[in-house]
């Protein structure tokens, strides 16, 4: 899954706009709009502040999942 994928699904299971993840994670609602138009890649940082996120609020990735 591409990162800007992640995003999309990421938002659409909070039910969240871009500006409030941008909000959460500590990065303008711009950034967040590039990446999910697959205009700029994130920094190391700031995706390790979105998987975080993930984390916390018990969202699984593609690549996080892992068969039980």
């Amino acid at each position: 899954m591409k990162f800007s994928e992640k995003v999309i699904a990421v938002r659409g299971e909070l039910y969240m706009s871009q500006k409030q993840l941008a909000d959460e994670i500590g990065v303008s609602f711009s950034t967040v709009n590039r990446w999910e138009q697959e205009r700029h890649a994130p920094s190391f940082l700031a995706q390790k502040r979105f998987e975080d996120y993930c984390k916390k609020k018990g969202i699984k990735l593609d690549d996080d999942k892992k068969s039980p």
